[in-house]
């Protein structure tokens, strides 16, 4: 099964953003599914048009994120979703947690910021 990412030029987000969105939503979503191997950076690039390092850029934040895992020179592959996303969303909305806490917001108020947030960012 072929990697497929259409990226557009005219899109308000970089490149590499566009990217990382269009792998983290494949691998979500199960077309990518846990294991598949993805293309060298540089094949990547090339297939796509893209400097090699907007694709590696991507890939570090797809890593960051736990969507993907870099095994040496054996390749990069989509990570078993699950425990790590799961653990790595908890620890953040335990740090806004405590963020909001701090600023004395209530949880209404913390909820409604949060909620803005997730909004502002969908798409």
């Amino acid at each position: 099964m072929p990697l497929q990412i259409t990226l557009d030029p005219s899109a308000p987000e970089a490149p590499y953003e566009q990217l990382r969105a269009r792998i983290a939503e494949q691998a979500r979503d199960g077309r990518l599914p846990a294991g598949y191997r993805l293309p060298t950076v540089r094949a990547l690039a090339r297939e796509l048009g893209l400097a090699a390092n907007t694709v590696a850029k991507a890939y570090r934040a797809l890593e960051s994120d736990g969507v993907i895992e870099t095994r040496g020179r054996h390749g990069t592959f989509v990570a078993a979703a699950g425990d790590a996303a799961a653990r790595e969303l908890a620890e953040a909305a335990l740090a806004y947690a405590r963020r909001a806490r701090r600023l004395g917001a209530d949880d209404a108020a913390a909820r409604a910021a949060l909620d803005s947030a997730l909004r502002a960012t969908s798409g």
